[in-house]
């Protein structure tokens, strides 16, 4: 087969069905067949024909009006990635971890909207990052632990997708915009390789308001992923990238497969795959893993 067409729903809400399939082979030129990767969830289409997938993917999603489902096209013969590089904040985990920090000195909804304006692209992320930080002068460097245990969750399918990934010989960078503090405790919990994010810099057991120097932001990250090319002697086209914001839109780019995440419209709109519904098993179920092939625990 040629081409793949694979649709995807959430877990927690099925919405591919027999119908939904037979609807989308309707569109595809050549010799057609379904593969049923989760009954109910996801499903691969697969063509002779060779397709655009710019315009096949619009086309489909055009389709589709409101049921909750996300799709990706892609060249069958390349799907299967060696290495997962990933965003950490509302990416691997549902929060912004500063955006928490600032919760505990009740600037939350302060530092939340400078959050937001970097992650749209709007403002440049290193000084809204030092800014930010700025603001956390005097925080006890404790409360980090706390703000994990009571704030922090992991994004669903997260633990799965990393798990799972590192069964079958990939390797796993998690490369963040936010904190070493949080970094490393969330990627022992789900499993990373790896793990690089800023440093906060702390006095006397408190947050100093500086963070260390360079900050890890855009170019960062794009330089850690083609590094990680060079140390694998792997290709772009072996990675599969997923963030949410503008300083993940370099890494996406280059990455093989650059999936948005509940991301920011300037990044949804550029990345390769949206994943507007399903949760993070949705880069298991594009590679063309089944739920059987999934490792949970």
């Amino acid at each position: 087969m040629s081409f793949v067409v694979t649709l995807i729903s959430n877990p927690a809400n099925p919405a591919v069905d027999g119908t939904l399939i037979q609807k989308v082979a309707a569109t595809l030129p050549g010799e057609r067949h379904h593969r049923w990767l989760c009954p109910g969830v996801a499903a691969d289409v697969y063509t002779t024909q060779d397709l655009n997938p710019t315009e096949t993917i619009r086309s489909i999603r055009d389709g589709l009006g409101d049921r909750p489902v996300d799709l990706f096209v892609q060249r069958h013969s390349t799907r299967r990635k060696k290495m997962l590089i990933a965003d950490m904040d509302s990416t691997m985990i549902q929060q912004e971890c500063i955006d928490e920090l600032a919760a505990e000195l009740g600037l939350k909804d302060r530092i939340a909207a400078i959050t937001e304006r970097a992650m749209r692209g709007e403002i440049a992320f290193e000084p809204a990052l030092e800014e930010r930080v700025s603001l956390l002068k005097g925080l006890d460097a404790s409360v980090v632990d706390k703000v994990i245990t009571e704030r922090i969750k992991l994004t669903p399918g997260g633990s799965t997708l990393i798990k799972t990934m590192r069964e079958n010989g990939a390797y796993t960078a998690l490369v963040s915009g936010g904190f070493t503090a949080f970094t490393q405790k969330i990627a022992a919990t789900i499993g990373f390789h790896e793990n690089r994010a800023n440093v906060l810099i702390e006095e006397n057991g408190k947050l100093s308001g500086a963070v260390q120097m360079p900050i890890l932001g855009k170019q960062a990250k794009l330089d850690r992923l083609n590094e990680l090319l060079a140390e694998k002697g792997l290709q772009p086209d072996d990675v599969i990238a997923v963030g949410d914001g503008a300083n993940d839109l370099a890494m996406l780019n280059r990455a093989g497969i650059g999936a948005a995440y509940r991301a920011k419209p300037a990044v949804a709109a550029e990345a390769d795959m949206r994943i507007e519904h399903a949760d993070l098993t949705a880069l298991l179920y594009i590679q063309g893993y089944s739920v059987e092939d999934f490792v949970k625990n």
